[in-house]
């Protein structure tokens, strides 16, 4: 399987840029981690996601939803809840979230 970015979709559209810093704790993070995207990809109008970090420490994740009710029922999911608050509690050291529209969009697929 081949690394691609998530596809371009018809704005508009909305994403949710989460750029974070970790702290050293990891207990139950890789779960959680795992147990969030089952739960986001279930949302009817979640489109998808991208995630990396620098060998620094910053993490950047990108999530796109088709609306505002979508990026909503991700934001006020219980367990999602519960993974935020242990995030501010144990797992993060600093974080900020952007959520913007998409007015334009487009890709590109090198063929061959």
């Amino acid at each position: 399987m081949s690394i691609q970015p998530v596809q371009a979709f018809e704005p508009p559209y909305l994403m949710a840029v989460f750029s974070s810093v970790r702290t050293p704790e990891d207990d139950g993070y890789a779960e959680t981690l795992a147990r969030m995207g089952e739960i986001v990809r279930a949302i009817p109008g979640f489109l998808g996601y991208e995630s990396a970090r620098t060998p620094g420490g910053l993490g950047i994740t990108v999530a796109y939803f088709r609306d505002h009710e979508s990026l909503t029922a991700w934001r006020e999911d219980l367990e999602h809840q519960a993974a935020m608050k242990q995030g501010r509690a144990d797992w993060y050291e600093s974080y900020t979230l952007h959520v913007a529209t998409v007015e334009r969009s487009h890709g590109f697929v090198r063929n061959g």
